[in-house]
């Protein structure tokens, strides 16, 4: 095996969180409060909620919490793929700025499980999601993936399951071998499944968090890995590629939560950049919907391909510019509440979207990933037009959010499950969770609080 991982793997098995800078310590709580509200408010999905009803039924009284309405009790395993595929639901999670992934509703919705089956604390609890989140972003750094591939449960469900490890107390040697044994359990998402709207994209997501509570207990139960697991998984299976030569560099010092983006879109993160900038052309043309003509976006090769105008479904929706750029027009937003499913048949938004026309710009797709451009012209039926270009979306580690935006966000998502006394209660928990004596200070709040069924 690499020396890289038996270092990656030794370094968490001994972070802790006392250790942490406090600016790395501040970010590191508010991507769990991001995580956790994102997580609330998708297990409100119709589809989730059925999934929920079939595999977590109400009424058990032991067992790990699952984080849905009436907070139903079932192992650890399941509780983590349930908690995983709620987050990744929405469209609304958080992810890495300079390559692919979203690592913490990943690995979130696991460590959260297997914590409080292992009555964790919290700042232990804290010290191994940080370590699994940077195991996390150096892995998809070294790692090609192939050119449709989704990065659900590919380098990031081996993150996963060194943070279960660290949780469950196992060693570095431990850690290492429950990262080799993940290479086994990696998936083969599309990208196709997102512009069609197929949610198994979702599962792949929660995969990796089922991973974190499974794998821990294949490696103490005597399961073996070939020592090259890692490499071979990676380069050849799913893979094209697996460069180790830089993966611990400045580990310890380059916190890689540090550098991820938010968003407040509830829409794939490639199109954040064209709505930020159709945003900036409607506050200053502020046109009524059947005024504009057109809206033209030219951006980078990615966010280009999303641009099918009658997505099929709430989930295909998340990934047509279109459709999000005419809710805007029409809501003022594309908040997680405008985006709803009504909107998919709002007679506007279906009017509007036909006339948003996308196309890839060559310069801008040069720039990409330093840079992620689009430049939009809305153009008015009365011969006016108005163009605005970004070079990058607001929310990225360039151009962060205020802190108090990510809160608000928070307070919007989780009080679709939660009391409005519930969520200040929450988000005063996770704000001092190093503090927690186990996870049950958090869970005990949420089955206090919730919203009735």
């Amino acid at each position: 095996m690499s020396q890289q991982i038996d270092t990656l793997a030794g370094f968490a098995a001994n972070a802790r969180w006392d250790a942490v800078p406090d600016a790395v310590r501040r970010h590191t709580k508010l991507v769990v409060l991001d995580t956790l509200g994102v997580m609330l408010a998708g297990a409100d999905r119709p589809d989730v909620r059925r999934l929920h009803a079939q595999l977590a039924p109400a009424g058990a009284s032991a067992g790990v919490t699952v984080i849905a309405r009436g907070w139903p009790r079932c192992d650890v395993r399941t509780a983590a793929l349930l908690n995983g595929i709620s987050g990744r639901s929405i469209e609304l999670c958080e992810g890495l700025r300079l390559v692919s992934g979203q690592p913490a509703i990943q690995i979130l919705p696991g460590a959260l499980a297997v914590a409080e089956q292992a009555q964790s604390s919290g700042a232990h609890f804290l010290s191994a999601f940080l370590a699994g989140y940077d195991i996390a972003a150096r892995l998809c750094t070294a790692f090609k993936a192939r050119p449709i591939a989704h990065q659900n449960g590919q380098a990031i469900l081996l993150a996963a399951a060194a943070t279960g490890a660290v949780l469950r107390g196992l060693d570095g040697e431990g850690i290492s071998l429950a990262m080799r044994i993940a290479a086994s359990l990696v998936l083969t998402p599309s990208y196709n499944n997102a512009v069609n709207g197929a949610t198994a994209l979702n599962v792949a997501g929660g995969m990796s968090s089922f991973a974190a509570a499974l794998v821990p207990d294949l490696a103490l139960a005597g399961f073996t890995a070939q020592p090259q697991a890692i490499e071979e998984s990676l380069s050849q299976l799913v893979g094209d590629g697996f460069d180790p030569t830089h993966l611990t560099d400045e580990l310890g010092t380059r916190w890689e939560i540090t550098r991820n983006y938010f968003r407040l879109y509830a829409c794939c993160n490639p199109i954040h950049p064209a709505l930020d900038a159709l945003q900036t052309v409607l506050g200053r043309l502020r046109p009524q919907a059947g005024e504009i003509e057109g809206i033209d976006v030219a951006t980078y090769r990615f966010a280009s391909v999303m641009r099918n105008p009658d997505p099929p479904n709430y989930f295909a929706s998340k990934y047509s510019l279109p459709h999000v750029a005419a809710a805007m027009v029409l809501r003022g937003s594309a908040s997680h509440a405008a985006l709803g499913d009504d909107a998919l048949q709002d007679p506007g938004i279906v009017a509007l979207r036909h006339r948003v026309h996308v196309a890839e710009d060559p310069a801008l797709s040069a720039m990409v990933p330093g840079d992620k451009p689009a430049r939009v012209t809305v153009r008015l039926k009365d011969g006016r037009s108005d163009t605005e270009q970004v070079q990058s979306h607001r929310g990225d580690f360039k151009q962060p959010f205020a802190e108090s935006e990510i809160r608000e966000k928070f307070r919007e998502l989780a009080g679709t499950v939660l009391t409005d006394r519930g969520v200040a209660a929450v988000e005063g928990a996770v704000d001092r969770c190093e503090t927690w004596h186990n996870m049950d200070e958090l869970f005990g709040l949420l089955r206090s609080h919730g919203r009735s069924l």
